[in-house]
């Protein structure tokens, strides 16, 4: 969900401006992990709204609704990490993904327990154990990663090409 459908990115740029006055941009943040990148990443993935207000990333309204309307979609986060994120992603896919219902959420801690045949992420470390095609989204952490096992897609549309 963060990172593929949830503009985090955008969101920890926003508060680390509003909190420090520091303004970069993404190709500053390339190769680095959102937690090691942000000095304050941890105080803002634990605050009140920082997952319910995230920006949905373009693009991915349609192609979620498109992949919706031919494959069978779950949406899986590892939420419970950060406990407050369970009830604002729940409400936050309500509100920009109502075609998703609640029985195609899991929110859980690892995701190496999921079976599928897609999986879509930003992170390697969710896409290695997959047995199933893997699509890497782009991110900054990730823009510079390549361990040839998993499809490059750098946003939604390219998605929809490869599905």
């Amino acid at each position: 969900m963060d990172g593929v459908l949830a503009d985090v990115y955008a969101q920890f740029l926003r508060m680390e401006y509003e909190e420090l006055g520091i303004k970069r941009s993404l190709k500053d943040l390339e190769g680095i992990l959102e937690m090691e990148v942000f000095a304050n990443a941890e105080k803002y993935v634990r605050s009140k709204g920082f997952f319910r207000t995230a920006p949905v990333i373009e693009g991915s309204i349609e192609g979620l609704r498109y992949l919706n309307d031919k494959y069978n979609v779950l949406i899986v986060s590892s939420a419970t990490e950060f406990p407050d994120s369970l009830s604002e992603k729940l409400y936050w896919l309500n509100e920009h993904y109502p075609f998703i219902t609640w029985q195609q959420m899991i929110f859980c801690g690892k995701k190496d327990s999921v079976k599928g045949d897609i999986m879509i992420d930003d992170h390697p470390k969710n896409l290695d154990y997959f047995d199933g095609k893997t699509i890497m989204f782009t991110q900054p952490h990730n823009a510079k990663m390549d361990n040839g096992k998993h499809i490059r897609a750098n946003n939604w549309q390219e998605v929809i090409n490869l599905l």
